[in-house]
């Protein structure tokens, strides 16, 4: 098992780190390069559109070739990307740089469904320590070689975490191996004309779309602009949510697996999970800042309950399209999160800027958006009972 789950995990420590470092060096970026907030939303979310502008030939790739060789390779990208970045001297070769350094699919190939959820849940919370690394420790990194030095680090631990995948994780015989190209993707037409798919698939969308765009860009902004908070501070509280994060991807993982034992179904923690979080981000939205640790805590905590969806989607299709079923989410949930980083920038534009910082009316609108938006897909989740069973 540890073959398996920690040369994965090193890349998902890193992806996840890559994915929300924007927020402490968001005010560094934008002095340097004199970038307004929509050109600071565009820049984070190139990360999140190329990671959703790949997910389908990904899953495609993942079913046929498996996870040892794919994402070896993609760790070599994100190498690349990260040098990319620490060299750049404009927008655009920065904007290259976050795009390169765009595998739940390996436990599905090793580890039987009834623990499933509890390893995504683990597999997680590695991704949550990437997110806490990226707060008051890539601050305290930033201080002392600054944000360039940082990313040049960076691209040396991808590199290497692309050499322990390769030739650690060993190679295991594929649910579909033999398809043709063609029927690989063809499973994409099957996953997307399944209802249960998008009823269980939108609030997994929506809530980790929105936390997404939030912890890796705007929320490091609005403790800033709206709660007022010191750069270190900012840290702080960003340390915060990733132990959140971290905590709730053990406890909705673990805990489900054993509720489920106990006769309570996955479906009913998952509603109530998301249900929780959407409160927390109506709170936050309203600008709230009574108990914002405990606020933003929570909000973490019960948000990553949206990633149960993993859990419940898989038994619905054949063993040999799991990869395709994850990364048909994915392109959903990271095309999602990179039109809501770019459209908060945009949406901030729209107010006026004081002494560097943006407009908390801007914020409070753009977020009272998204809560609608995640109030919906939950709405349409609740009647749902249960899973289907595998078609």
């Amino acid at each position: 098992m540890l073959v398996v789950f920690c040369p994965f995990a090193a890349g998902y420590f890193l992806s996840f780190f890559f994915r929300n470092v924007n927020a402490i060096i968001s005010k560094d970026l934008a002095g340097e390069f004199a970038l307004t907030p929509a050109d600071l939303g565009f820049l984070t979310s190139m990360y999140l559109l190329a990671f959703a502008a790949f997910q389908l030939p990904l899953g495609v790739l993942l079913d046929r070739y498996g996870p040892r060789r794919v994402v070896a390779a993609l760790l070599l990208c994100a190498a690349a990307g990260a040098l990319v970045f620490g060299l750049a001297r404009d927008l655009g070769t920065l904007s290259l740089g976050r795009a390169l350094m765009g595998a739940i699919k390996a436990f599905s190939l090793w580890f039987p469904l009834s623990r499933l959820a509890t390893l995504n849940g683990l597999y997680l919370a590695v991704g949550g320590l990437g997110s806490l690394a990226a707060t008051a420790p890539a601050e305290a990194v930033v201080e002392w070689l600054g944000w360039r030095g940082m990313f040049f680090c960076l691209s040396a631990m991808s590199l290497a975490a692309a050499v322990l995948v390769f030739f650690v994780v060993p190679e295991k015989p594929l649910p579909g191996q033999g398809q043709t190209l063609r029927t690989q993707i063809a499973g994409f037409g099957r996953v997307f004309s399944t209802l249960a798919f998008w009823r269980i698939g939108l609030p997994l969308v929506f809530g980790q779309g929105i936390y997404i765009a939030l912890q890796g860009l705007w929320l490091g902004p609005w403790l800033y602009d709206v709660a007022g908070q010191p750069r270190h501070a900012v840290a702080g509280y960003l340390l915060v949510t990733a132990l959140g994060y971290i905590a709730g991807s053990v406890f909705f993982g673990v805990a489900s697996d054993r509720l489920a034992q106990a006769g309570i179904s996955r479906m009913t923690v998952y509603k109530l999970g998301l249900s929780v979080s959407l409160a927390m981000l109506a709170l936050i939205a309203a600008g709230v800042q009574t108990g914002l640790a405990a606020l933003l805590a929570a909000y973490s905590f019960t948000g990553i309950s949206a990633a149960l969806a993993y859990a419940l989607l898989t038994p619905l299709f054949p063993p040999e399209m799991t990869g395709r079923v994850s990364t048909a989410a994915n392109v959903l949930m990271f095309a999602l999160s990179f039109a809501i980083q770019w459209a908060i920038g945009a949406a901030l534009k729209l107010y006026p800027i004081v002494d560097g910082r943006y407009s908390p009316a801007g914020y409070t609108a753009a977020l009272s958006v998204l809560v609608l938006l995640q109030l919906a897909a939950i709405l349409w989740l609740l009647p749902l009972r249960a899973a289907q069973p595998r078609l």
